[in-house]
């Protein structure tokens, strides 16, 4: 699907209902961590670019294959140039996946990876999600309307039929820029009714929706935020186990899709 930043908004609704009645054809599947990515790029046994399609001196890295007829690309965001650890974040993701629905114009975009779980709001570690709604935690402007800007709270491209074949919770989901959660992310997090937080998934929805590609969002648990382990002790302790449940899930969700259009899913 081409991007349509620059058309008018019917022009934009029009493109994408002629795109929901042609079978699915490319995927982007944006994910920040090499760790999570790589059980993918192995599963459906895509290679990486040698010729970037991306701006040169940029980390991004894509892996790219054929997979059941289906093309895929999986983007992750590289390591930081200066630190060598992933990119992770909400500045790195709404970069990257710009920049692929540029130079890739996919019909769908994938935002996969692991994200904290409440168990306030029945998440458990190992659970997988598909996110219903999306929005920000720490972006808060307390005036009128830019208030409601801050939050950005944008829908997940509907998938009833997905939900319905696959053995997938729904929850929603909080985004902000860091691991832990202040007392105040907390409370932004309960205005949001989110049942998982993770560090790129409302970014991905903006650039998605402004460019008016669909988008969904798996995300596995790897900790309970409010749990009694500390956060980043958790995080590393479940994040390889996690992550194959992760890979299994977005596995079987590209499995579901092949040969279908997005009115099917």
């Amino acid at each position: 699907m081409a991007p349509l930043g620059n058309g008018s908004d019917a022009a934009g609704e029009a493109t994408v209902a002629d795109a929901a009645k042609r079978p699915i054809s490319t995927i982007v599947i944006i994910i920040a961590m090499q760790t999570e990515a790589l059980p993918l790029v192995n599963k459906f046994q895509l290679k990486e670019d040698p010729d970037s399609v991306f701006p040169k001196g940029v980390p991004w890295v894509r892996y790219h294959g054929i997979y059941k007829g289906l093309n895929i690309n999986i983007i992750w965001p590289g390591k930081d140039l200066t630190l060598g650890v992933d990119s992770i974040g909400t500045i790195s993701a709404s970069l990257v996946t710009y920049a692929s629905i540029q130079a890739l114009q996919p019909d769908l975009i994938i935002n996969a990876g692991t994200a904290g779980g409440f168990k306030a709001k029945g998440a458990s570690v190992g659970d997988v999600f598909l996110a219903s709604e999306i929005a920000f935690h720490d972006r808060r402007i307390p005036i009128p309307v830019f208030d409601l800007y801050g939050v950005g709270l944008r829908q997940a491209f509907s998938t009833p039929n997905l939900l319905k074949k696959l053995n997938l919770k729904v929850g929603k989901l909080s985004t902000g820029d860091s691991l832990d959660m202040s007392s105040r992310d907390e409370a932004s997090i309960i205005a949001n009714d989110a049942t998982v937080k993770d560090m790129e998934g409302a970014a991905v929805a903006y650039v998605a929706d402004l460019l008016k590609v669909p988008a969904i969002f798996v995300k596995a648990v790897t900790d309970i935020v409010d749990g009694e382990k500390p956060t980043a002790e958790e995080f590393m302790q479940n994040l390889v186990a996690v992550t194959a449940a992760l890979g299994e899930a977005v596995t079987q969700v590209v499995d579901c899709i092949n040969g279908k259009c997005l009115s099917e899913l």
